[in-house]
Order: structure tokens, then sequence, then C-alpha cells
């Protein structure tokens, strides 16, 4: 077995290996992202390896030692990002992006593209009838800034030697023979590197807080506990390019002088959790990972704990309790972690993008790092974009992006050309922008002013039709549920917060309740034992902030203006269009419809029952809910 005992052999190989690639006269890179999984993109991958062993065609589906001319290279790479557009393959060196692929599609790739060299122009993406051949061209990609994303999507998230190939571990190699743990945590401070799992806290800080404490063993975790409602940034990374979240491991392993690394990962992602062992062996057999890496001084041991769910091991400490096999809750500080964290030990904890930062960090300096996003909040940031808007999937855009180029220049608009409303950001513990934060920079400072915060980066954007308080009631819920019940405050708190939201949706609100909201917001935000209970009213907070019209119409009127909250829809028909079929009082379950046979018929709202069935069995669209 192949072992880079040496920095000189990892070089030597990395260069091999670099000539292998560029001798894959073209590359198939087949989504291997969660998304496109759920949409069979492994079983086009095996299909088209089948039809290109048929034709004779020479593959290549890992890097080799001896490389040979005119081979064609077939990848399961990681997220692409487009996942509205899934299952995607990317066709290289042309740079052309395949969207909706499906099993039928395979022999006409294998046919035009890999045998004919032609773009399939109907597998394009295409937009107001322009076709877009090349992926960077694509408007949805073309704002974007890829930094720790940049492997993704273009290398085999399953190979050590496409990573190398790429340029991977030259960041290892400088850390280990080119600088001090001093120096290393000099850069990264130097950089501002602010924490990306949601507090923006200053990781070079962290690592030097750590690095000082003179007890030993110490350690560093990686929280890959994506717990936000439509996240799945850390995901992506984890599944896409594991590799570059190690490297980054270690060198935070060398900065502080730990010997071993915990990634902390959620159970229901199998996938990651797939690929991050498969990185880890991979590591291990080639010496990049275990004792004496690349024949240095330095050791260095990474394992895997799989969490069972719970949002409340997102936070630190409740995050190292579960670790160390105790029930996942957080505990009193000081002290800080980076003084007794795991068993006990220092410890420093970051996420996975904050870690998938650090390589390129070191390999290029702080300089460059701080070229992108703005001057208190550097580099980019990864968002999964969603909700209703027409170009859903994972983006990275420079720190300082407005949420206007976000929504309507990268995300394409609103879906069926529908209003703006209103958009989540930073999942439960975030908050609600409107249309007069369209133009705020998306950076820790500005969100922090508008009372919203990044968060992990969750993005869900809302249309006119989309009830606000329901939505606040909707991540109450979250919240309440996910409380892990250890203090008062956000135990009870969230709990009679959502109480009475779920009382306002019902059309049982009353006088003071928005108020007793209020109040209770207050208390459970600065009396909560840890960050998730203290910012679990946010979301409750904004949106009576921006919209407290819509509280007022669904406790004071009994209406919810959008119409979307069952127990306050008014079904009415109308008499233009009603043709006396009586379809709709026949299938009333309350008899709640009536009227005589050729004449319009009329609803009874003393007895109905808001359940739609009059709705759903009208042909004649006469019937409607009336906001």
């Amino acid at each position: 077995m192949l072992q880079f005992n040496a920095r000189e052999t990892l070089q030597e190989y990395r260069a091999v290996w670099e000539k292998s690639s560029k001798l894959e006269t073209r590359k198939i890179l087949v989504c291997g992202g969660t998304g496109c999984i759920a949409g069979g993109s492994l079983q086009i991958y095996d299909r088209l390896k089948e039809l290109l062993e048929e034709n004779c065609i020479d593959i290549q589906l890992d890097l080799t030692e001896e490389p040979h001319k005119d081979v064609v290279g077939l990848k399961r790479s990681g997220c692409h990002g487009f996942c509205e557009m899934g299952p995607l393959i990317r066709i290289e060196p042309q740079g052309w992006l395949y969207t909706k692929c499906s099993l039928s599609d395979c022999e006409e790739i294998v046919r035009e593209t890999i045998l004919g060299g032609r773009c399939i122009e109907r597998l394009a993406y295409k937009q107001n009838e322009q076709v877009y051949e090349k992926q960077e061209d694509i408007p949805f990609y073309k704002k974007q800034t890829r930094l720790v994303l940049e492997h993704c999507g273009h290398i085999n998230a399953y190979s050590i030697k496409d990573y190398i190939a790429a340029g991977g571990f030259t960041a290892l190699e400088k850390a280990l023979f080119d600088m001090t743990p001093d120096e290393i945590t000099k850069e990264v401070t130097a950089s501002d590197l602010r924490g990306r799992g949601g507090a923006g806290f200053p990781a070079g800080r962290k690592w030097d807080a750590a690095r000082k404490q003179k007890e030993f063993p110490k350690y560093i975790i990686c929280n890959g506990d994506e717990g936000d409602p439509g996240a799945f940034m850390d995901r992506s990374v984890m599944e896409g390019d594991p590799f570059r979240l190690l490297e980054g491991m270690i060198i935070a392993g060398i900065a502080v002088g730990a010997a071993g690394g915990y990634i902390y990962v959620r159970a229901e992602y199998p996938v990651a959790v797939s690929r991050l062992k498969n990185a880890i062996d991979e590591c291990n057999q080639y010496g990049i990972l275990g004792d004496q890496i690349l024949g240095s001084n330095v050791s260095f041991h990474i394992h895997i704990n799989r969490g069972a769910g719970a949002f409340v091991c997102g936070e630190g400490s409740a995050l190292i309790a579960s670790i160390e096999g105790q029930r996942g809750m957080p505990r009193v500080k000081p002290p800080r972690m980076a003084e007794k964290g795991l068993f006990g030990k220092p410890t420093v904890l970051n996420n996975v993008e904050t870690l998938a930062n650090v390589p390129a960090i070191i390999e290029r300096g702080s300089k460059w790092y701080r070229s992108f996003g703005t001057e208190n909040s550097p580099g980019t940031k990864a968002f999964a974009l969603t909700g209703n808007i027409n170009n859903t999937g994972l983006i990275e855009v420079p720190m300082g992006t407005t949420l206007r180029e976000i929504i309507f220049d990268i995300g394409g608009g609103m879906r069926g050309g529908k209003k703006f409303k209103a958009v989540q950001i930073g999942g439960p513990s975030g908050g609600c922008l409107t249309e007069k934060d369209l133009d705020l920079p998306l950076d820790f400072d500005s969100l922090k002013k508008a009372g919203a915060m990044i968060g992990s980066g969750g993005l869900v954007v809302m249309d006119e039709d989309t009830c606000m308080v329901e939505t606040a009631r909707f991540f109450m819920h979250f919240t309440h549920e996910e409380s892990c019940g250890k203090c008062v405050p956000c135990r009870e708190g969230t709990k009679r917060m959502y109480e009475i939201l779920e009382r306002i949706v019902d059309g049982q609100g009353h006088d003071g309740d928005i108020e007793l909201l209020e109040d209770l917001a207050d208390t459970v935000k600065n009396c909560s034992l840890c960050g998730l209970g203290q910012s679990a009213p946010n979301p409750v907070l904004s949106t009576i902030k921006n919209f407290r019209d819509e509280y007022e119409a669904h406790i004071y009127q009994k209406r919810c203006p959008t119409g979307k909250c069952v127990k306050l829809r008014h079904y009415v028909i109308d008499p233009s269009l009603c043709r006396g079929c009586s379809k709709c009082a026949r299938n009333c379950p309350q008899g709640a419809i009536h009227g005589e046979i050729k004449k319009p018929f009329v609803i009874d709202q003393e007895k109905c029952i808001r359940c739609g069935a009059c709705m759903l069995n009208c042909n004649f669209q006469a019937v409607r809910i009336e906001v």
C-alpha cells in the first residue's frame, strides 16, 4: 500500500495524478448529492458506465499511477448546487451542464456527447427562451463566488487522488513544514475568518485561546449537526468535498497542539457519513492521517460521532455532552470550551464550513481571503436557497451580497410571478426580512442591526400568499419540540408562545395576545441558558415587527389575509359562476350548503367547518376563499 512518508512523496504523486487527470479527454461528472441521488443519479452513473463499456470506450473511474491518453473520466461528484434542476451531469472540458437527466437520456449522452462531441440542447438549461450550454453562463451560477464549494461538482467525491490532483493537501504541507503553530494561528486570525455556524465568533481567537492552554490532550471538533429546517450547506460539503474538511481539521490540530478530532454529524445524513468514513480511511491508508503525518512528528486521528437528530446538539456544550455519552444538554459557561471542553480538556469547536475555509487561507494567505466580502465580514458564505423561488439550491456568494441579488439574480425571482413578501434567514434562530431589506448586505453586522442573523445559512423565501403568523407558529413549534427542557424559560416559555400562536391561527386569539407574546419573548430571550433558547423568539418578534397587521387581522377580524389558516377560511360561492348542480351540497359533510337546482347555492358560515370539500368538488371554480 502506497504511503506518503515524506512531503516529496506527496508532491511526486500529485504530479502523476494531475497528469492522469489532464489526459482524460472528456470528463462526465454525475452529481452525487443527496438531492440528485433521490432523483436517480447513481442509477444514471451505473448506466453510463455500462454504455461506455459496451461502446468499447476506455473509461477511467479513478486516477492511476500509469496514465494513458484518450480516456474518458467517469466520476460521482458532490452537489452541483442547482438542486431544482437535478439530476445534473457536467461534461468537461466544455463545461456543459445537463439538467433533469434521466436513465432514458444515457444512450443519447454517450452517442451525441461522448462519441459525437455535441452538446444536447434539450438537456441544457433554458431561461426566457435562451439556452445556456455552459454551467458558468447560467444566471444561477454567474454571480456566485465558490471558495468553499470550488471542488463540489468538479472532482470525484470518493477519491483522495482527485483531491490531491486538484491541489489538495498543499495547505497541509505548508502548515506542517513551513509554518509554526503560532504562525498558522496568526494567519487565520489575520484573515478574520468568523464562524459560519451562526454566531460569527472569530475562529482565530478560538484557536489562540486553546493553543495557549497548558493542559493536554486537546481536541478539535467539527460541528456537522445541521439542524435548521431547509439548510443543507454543511451536508453538501461533507458529501462533495470531505477531504477538504479533513485537511482543515488537521491544520487546526497542528495550530493548537491537538492530537485528535471528532466530526459530529447527524445520523440523518447517511451519504455524508459514508463519504466521511471513506475519506478518513483513505487518508489513514496514505499517511495523511494517523501517526507521523507525511513523515513529520505530528500525529492526528479523526473519529465520527453520529447524533440522534436533537436540534439542541448544534449548541457546543450540548454537542460535547452527546459525544461523551451523556444526554445532549447545554451547560453554564464559563469555563469556556477552550479551557474545559471535551472530557474536560481544551477544545476547539468549529462548524463544517468554517473548517473548509482554512486550507485556502493557509495556502493563499489572509490578504487574499480578505479580498472577498466586507471589511468586518470577509470571505464568502454558503446559503441553502429554498421556498417560493424559481431557482432553489446551494449557493455561495461573497459576504455583503444583497438579498435582491440572491433572490432575483441568482434565484431567478418569485415562482409563478408572485410578489416577494419576506425571507426567513437563519432558520428557527434567525429572523424575518422584508421588501425594505432587499438591498441590505448580508454580513454579520448588518443583519444583527436588522434584528436577524445569518445562522447556519438557510434562506427560506416567501411570496405574497404566505401567512406570517402561521410561519411564526411553525418555527415556534419546531423550537418548542426541540427544547432540551433543562431551563424553565426555554422549556415553558416556548411552549406558552406556541400555544398562543396556535390559538391565533385557529381563530381563538384575543386582545392582548400580541403584547403577551412580546413579554414572553423578552423573558425567553434574556433568561434562557443557551444560544438556541435565547434566539428562539426571533421569528415571532420579527414577524410581529414587520407584519403586525396580519396578527391583528387574525385576532380582531378572525380573518387570515392570505387564506392559508384553515380555521379562518371563509368559503363563498360566486353566484355568477355557480350552475346550481348541487355537487358541493352533496359532498358537504356538515350539510352547510343549501339552494335550488339550477340556481346559485349558498354556504351557511355558522355550520361550515372549513374542510374545503365544496371547493374540491366544484367543476366550475365557483367556490373561492374570501380573504
